[in-house]
C-alpha cells in the first residue's frame, strides 16, 4: 500500500503550491522549484495533517447537523 499523498493546489495561507506532484515556492510573479528532500517531506506531511483535520471539521459538522435539537430530558 502506498503512502497518501497530497491534493494538488495552495497550502493554506503559505506562498507554497503543489503542481504536477512537485512543491512550488510562489512569489506572486514568479515560481521556483522546492527541490530540498526534506523541506518538501515536511510540505507534504502538513498538506496531509491539514487535509485529515479538514474532514474531521466537516465530520464534527455533519454530526451536529445530525444530533437533535432537544434531548429526551427536555434540556437543551
Amino acid at each position: 500500500m502506498s503512502a497518501p499523498t497530497p491534493q494538488q493546489g495552495r497550502l493554506a495561507h503559505a506562498p507554497v503550491v503543489l503542481r504536477g506532484g512537485r512543491w512550488w515556492l510562489d512569489g506572486g510573479a514568479s515560481s521556483v522549484p522546492a527541490s530540498d528532500p526534506a523541506f518538501t517531506a515536511v510540505l507534504d506531511d502538513f498538506a496531509l495533517s491539514m487535509a485529515a483535520a479538514d474532514r474531521a471539521v466537516a465530520n464534527l459538522l455533519i454530526r451536529q447537523d445530525e444530533a437533535p435539537c432537544v434531548d429526551p430530558g427536555g434540556r437543551r
